[in-house]
């Protein structure tokens, strides 16, 4: 059930109308960009996506936008991510209505609890959607719990997770994860979020990545992936000293933090690229100004991408 969803699997970055409706045109040519670049799938709604930002209508017409998109070309995984169970539930059975391929939880978080919550909060997500791979979304800067490796190669072997969406950043951790996993069976798929450090997940024995700046440039993370196969770790280590030097643009923004600074550049390097029309963030976030954008051209510049757009072009994208 899980090999499907070894390779890159990009979170997909919402983009917006400047009046801040989903724009599914841009969505459209940036879904088409990173598939046919060969990524091997997509991850909606996770936070890259959104899904924070979204009300349970604006969730289902993303999906659906993502789901017509793709049109069956590759697997779309679909971030269930709430509070708590039966909230999480919910999400869930939508997003199987709705055409997923797999589902994506994290730990509950606000009414925080212990391991025996979040393991029972697991296994009631999995018989809740039985028929649908469920991965553990591993990121406690936004939900305050770490998940341990124990628990998630326990529900891996009991069939509960299919896999694990690792934005821990913690490598030490997803190393033993990986280690744990192989001395199992390898009973979970085990993907990485960090989109800097993809190298030494592969050195590691991770599944695939999950790399948000792949919506800004996702050919140098498919040949990455293409070359960890075959064992060529000259051009692994080539093309992640590359992207390390692109995912500069998350770093040279100022004024901004968290989300702002870092899908924000996302959009605005999108936008300069001309797969995005628009850079335009959700409520309350501003979208990036002139000066960051201008700094955020000045990168992809550097890194021999060609820009269809001035900043002061994409700085008028969302002008009153």
């Amino acid at each position: 059930m899980t090999t499907q969803f070894r390779g890159v699997y990009p979170p997909v970055v919402t983009p917006l109308t400047a009046d801040k409706e989903v724009d599914t045109a841009s969505l459209k040519r940036s879904l088409d960009r990173m598939i046919n670049a060969g990524v091997n799938g997509v991850f909606t709604l996770g936070s890259s996506g959104e899904v924070a930002f979204s009300t349970d209508k604006r969730r289902a017409e993303i999906i659906t936008a993502v789901v017509e998109a793709v049109a069956n070309r590759v697997p779309v995984m679909v971030g269930c991510i709430d509070t708590e169970t039966n909230r999480v539930i919910e999400h869930a059975k939508v997003a199987k209505e709705l055409g997923a391929s797999a589902i994506v939880a994290t730990a509950p978080f606000y009414a925080l609890g212990g391991m025996a919550e979040v393991e029972q909060h697991f296994r009631l997500i999995h018989a809740a959607v039985p028929d649908l791979p469920l991965f553990a979304y591993d990121i406690p800067v936004c939900v305050h719990t770490k998940l341990p490796g124990d628990l998630l190669v326990k529900l891996g072997l009991d069939g509960v997770l299919a896999g694990v969406k690792d934005s821990s950043n913690d490598d030490v951790s997803f190393r033993f994860l990986v280690d744990d996993n192989n001395k199992a069976g390898h009973p979970l798929t085990l993907l990485t979020g960090q989109e800097v450090v993809v190298d030494g997940a592969y050195m590691a024995g991770a599944d695939g990545s999950v790399p948000g700046l792949a919506n800004v440039e996702a050919s140098a993370y498919v040949r990455m992936w293409n070359a960890y196969e075959t064992g060529d770790w000259a051009t692994v280590r080539k093309e992640q000293d590359w992207l390390a030097a692109l995912m500069r643009i998350v770093t040279v923004t100022s004024g901004v933090q968290g989300f702002g600074a870092g899908v924000g550049a996302f959009k605005t390097a999108m936008t300069l690229l001309g797969t995005f029309d628009t850079n335009q963030m959700p409520d309350p976030v501003q979208p990036l100004g002139l000066e960051n954008i201008t700094a955020v051209a000045k990168v992809l510049k550097e890194c021999g991408l060609d820009l269809v757009r001035t900043p002061e072009e994409v700085a008028a994208t969302t002008s009153a």
